[in-house]
């Protein structure tokens, strides 16, 4: 059957409605979760908890399986595309905050001396941009992955093996690349320009990625049993059912 084709601007109204009943449709506890997971990475990455000559671990790593696990949970349910836009309303809504942040650490003050909070706040600029490119890459790559992987369980796809399988690879690959190509960019090209020739090496690049990825993957194994729990329920309940209608497709 032929699809009515339709103009940019029929295109364009068609993606807002659906993605206004898109967020209308995920559970609201997710969303948050997600977002906070997103900012508070980009803040706790400021502390370095481990640095050998090999590894590096910052904050981040404490929190940052849990947005991989919402993003799982969403492509499960409504599909890759659905998590893909969940994750940019996320990086939107995190360089919104750096904005604000980054204002009110140049807001002058005599109440005290807050130059360690600012300079906190306050952030780098490649920093960031390195952290946001890496995040929507690896986003994408562990939602499509993810919905990729659960197709070759035709049998039974919505049962417990499915989704720690497609779970489970999905964000270690999306993990990996996520600090993959962080390291690679902050490292390798900006830091060698803006920190006094202060550089890593593509080795230490990559043996990090590896190491960091299988650590963050360790605790979202530990608490994939919730997610697995939490979206046989959403299908029971029919969750998004507005959205899917619109749509035109089913829960996955």
């Amino acid at each position: 059957m032929n699809k009515t084709r339709l103009s940019f601007g029929q295109w364009v109204k068609k993606e807002w409605q659906e993605t206004i009943l898109l967020m209308r449709s995920i559970p609201s506890p997710v969303v948050a979760l997600f977002v906070i997971a997103v900012i508070a990475m980009n803040l706790l990455a400021n502390k370095t908890l481990v640095q050998t000559e090999y590894l590096a671990i910052d904050g981040g790593i404490l929190i940052s399986w849990l947005s991989f696990m919402c993003m799982d949970m969403v492509t499960k349910h409504f599909g890759p595309k659905a998590s893909t836009k969940m994750s940019i309303f996320a990086t939107i809504t995190n360089l919104l905050l750096c904005l604000i942040f980054y204002v009110v650490s140049i807001i002058p003050s005599n109440a005290d001396d807050y130059s360690k909070l600012n300079e906190i706040f306050g952030g780098t600029w490649f920093i960031l941009l390195s952290s946001t490119i890496a995040f929507l890459a690896s986003a994408i790559i562990n939602n499509f992955m993810n919905f990729l992987i659960g197709k070759a369980f035709k049998k039974n796809p919505d049962g417990r093996l499915a989704f720690i399988t497609r779970s489970y690879v999905s964000t270690f690959i999306g993990q990996f690349f996520d600090n993959l190509i962080f390291a690679m960019l902050t490292f390798m090209v900006f830091a060698p320009i803006f920190w006094n020739g202060f550089y890593w090496t593509f080795v230490q690049c990559v043996t990090c990625s590896v190491i960091g990825a299988a650590l963050e993957l360790v605790l979202e194994v530990v608490f994939s049993p919730i997610a697995y729990r939490i979206c046989a329920f959403w299908k029971k309940q029919e969750v998004g059912k507005e959205y899917f209608a619109f749509t035109g497709r089913s829960a996955q």
